[in-house]
């Protein structure tokens, strides 16, 4: 079968590229790159993907957000004859990686629907004369008649490369499959001969081998860079009053960009305008904004002029902002894949940032609902579709798949849900879910950059006790109760329910009154994750005993709970424990902070002039690096990192004028 329309499926021979020697381009890309984007040093796994892409092998590379993968595939393209093709899901992530390419003077562009018709018929004549580098299309774009045949034989120059950004989407086993993404799966029969190069930041062993194994990848390279991300905070705390428990993580961060994420639309409204109340230059984001307010909210909070988005999930993927402190989840998101994509939104620029979680067990259920629906619904939508005739073997894979699609999503969610509840580190336990050791199995490690680590949870020492009574208490009650009314009991609470059940009369009545009800749901969501205690599906979940937990209950069983505190004793950022610095974070020195506050303000107005978002013109990495040293001449200047030789000559004068003030 054909992913393209049939006048595509013959294709005359492709453009025979200019003789190339990958040695030779490989040693000439280092100062290439020093030239153009002021990179003096790749990043680990950064050679080896670059190397890979000029010998020409397919490649699948996996690299946390911020790691640089953009780069992988903008360097070959400096130094190898042909056109980079780039395959981007979205137009505002394209937009932002072409602005910053061509500040650097790099012959990029790119064909969306945002175009006005000159400007796409300007794209369109460069293609045509073999004058770009690297171009950015969507994946609509790329399967439009006849566009395919234009870039593989109408140009004149070869199709050098197909690099596929946010490649998680192709996998339907991933967390954000896409169903314009499974098409790809054409280009290797469309493209014969042309490599194919996958990027992702976040993927399993199993999404990795279902990327590959859907682009019809050719004895591919698959690399996997390490996963940690140092200088990321990891914090996870009971949700209480979510309003003031944001506005305290926000008051760590002064002036400083961040994105909270909510699960529902309302949320994101209530939250955005309690901040704005309280000060903060916040806005809502959501799908069902009018799609002019959330490209207008997009372009604010890329500019500076808002400094915290208050979104659901619907925020994110487009947003190439290297200066986010911080990032809050006011409730469990659906995965870990997803936690670790939306937390890699914050310190881009290797500079230290927060990552806080605020989380309840209400939240897996109201995802788990979620998913169950979904699934209902995209049944009875197949049924829709078919009319009802469709064939019964047809019929039962479909139903096989969806099942199995569902199944992994609530294993997703389980999975979180033991992150936000564990009492382990979180450095650790995200490195271990993707597949990977930062200690040998049975060692401690101390990351220094989590509350756990940091000492902000307080560990319970009669914690198998204390687990005893809350699953004694669950049987007592019959094992139909939530969590809410089992915590009442377990505390002694007068309500009308536990009067009605006559649960007062219980032996487990008022067995834990020196907790208060908030900390007794924290322990019971560390037993959901730690897979002692199983949630009943339904409109009322309820909570029963796994086999693990029946074995705990007598005894048989070991457990850890922690004491998790209110968000008001983690206000301190770095706790009581040591913590890490990151290798690739320079910190402003003493005295330095007026100085760098100037350039803040003079790159705010240079990117208003040119259109820009901030970062485009530098990174906060790049503008401490000034603060830091004061360059007073353009030699010293150029040395900076992420000054290359087309922002020397164009902004050099500028900031060094600013800077001999």
């Amino acid at each position: 079968m054909s992913f393209f329309p049939s006048e595509m499926e013959e294709y005359a021979p492709l453009p025979e590229a200019p003789p190339f020697d990958p040695v030779e381009a490989m040693a000439a890309l280092g100062p290439r790159v020093q030239e153009v984007f002021g990179i003096e040093e790749l990043r680990p796994m950064q050679a080896e993907a670059i190397e890979a892409n000029l010998q020409g092998r397919d490649l699948l590379l996996v690299l946390p957000t911020g790691g640089g993968k953009s780069l992988c595939y903008q360097a070959p393209a400096l130094v190898r004859p042909g056109l980079t093709l780039v395959i981007s899901p979205l137009i505002s992530l394209m937009k932002d990686q072409v602005d910053g390419l061509v500040q650097n003077g790099v012959a990029a562009a790119m064909l969306g629907s945002n175009l006005e018709s000159d400007e796409r018929r300007r794209v369109m004549d460069d293609l045509r004369a073999g004058t770009l580098d690297l171009l950015y299309v969507s994946p609509e774009r790329l399967f439009s008649p006849g566009f395919l045949e234009l870039v593989s034989q109408g140009c004149a120059q070869p199709l050098a490369a197909v690099a596929i950004d946010e490649a998680h989407c192709i996998s339907q086993w991933g967390h954000d499959f896409r169903p314009e993404y499974r098409r790809l799966g054409g280009l290797r029969e469309a493209l014969p001969g042309v490599p194919l190069h996958a990027y992702t930041a976040t993927a399993t062993s199993d999404v990795r081998d279902d990327i590959v194994r859907a682009l019809g990848c050719t004895d591919p390279i698959v690399l996997v860079a390490p996963f940690d991300r140092p200088n990321l905070i990891y914090r996870s705390l009971p949700r209480t009053s979510v309003l003031d428990q944001i506005r305290e993580v926000i008051a760590r961060h002064p002036g400083d960009g961040g994105i909270v994420y909510c699960i529902s639309r309302k949320e994101t409204e209530r939250i955005a305008g309690g901040l704005s109340k309280a000060g903060v230059r916040a806005e809502a984001y959501h799908a069902g904004l009018p799609a002019r307010e959330r490209a207008r909210v997009q372009e604010r909070f890329q500019s500076e002029e808002v400094d915290v988005v208050v979104a659901t999930v619907a925020f994110g993927m487009g947003i190439d902002r290297t200066n986010v402190r911080f990032v809050v989840h006011a409730s469990l998101p659906k995965g870990v894949e997803q936690y670790a994509q939306e937390t890699g939104r914050a310190g881009r620029d290797g500079l230290e940032a927060e990552c806080t979680m605020f989380y309840s067990g209400s939240d897996y259920y109201s995802w788990k609902g979620l998913v169950e629906r979904s699934a209902a619904e995209s049944a009875d939508a197949s049924d829709d579709v078919w009319g009802g005739e469709q064939d019964e073997e047809a019929r039962e894979e479909a139903s096989f798949q969806a099942a199995k699609v569902q199944e992994a999503a609530i294993a997703r969610l389980g999975k979180m849900m033991g992150f936000a509840s564990g009492g382990i580190c979180r450095h650790r336990a995200l490195v271990e879910y993707f597949g990977q050791e930062l200690a040998e199995p049975g060692q401690d490690y101390d990351c220094g950059a989590c509350d756990v680590c940091l000492g902000e949870l307080e560990e319970l020492e009669d914690g198998k006790v204390i687990s005893q009574k809350i699953l004694s208490c669950i049987v007592r009650t019959g094992q139909r109760f939530g969590s809410g009314h089992v915590a009442d009991v377990l505390k002694g609470a007068k309500t009308q329910n536990i009067k009605k059940y006559g649960h007062d009369e219980l032996s487990t009545y008022g067995l834990l009154p020196e907790f208060d009800k908030d900390t007794l749901r924290s322990l019971i969501d560390q037993l959901v994750g730690l897979g002692f205690i199983m949630v009943a599906p339904g409109q009322y979940p309820t909570l029963y005993l796994s086999p693990e937990g029946g074995e705990l209950m007598y005894g048989n069983r070991e457990v850890r709970l922690v004491r998790v505190p209110q968000a008001k004793a983690s206000a301190s950022r770095s706790g009581s424990g040591r913590r890490r610095k990151s290798a690739a974070a320079e910190e402003l020195a003493e005295g330095a902070s007026d100085v760098f506050e100037r350039l803040r303000a003079l790159r705010r107005e240079l990117a208003r002039s040119r259109g820009v978002p901030p970062y485009v013109i530098f990174t906060d990495r790049t503008l401490v690096a000034m603060a830091n040293h004061t360059p007073r001449t353009l030699d010293d200047f150029g040395r900076l990192p992420g000054v290359g030789a087309k922002k020397l000559e164009d902004l050099g004068p500028i900031f060094v004028a600013e800077l001999n003030k």
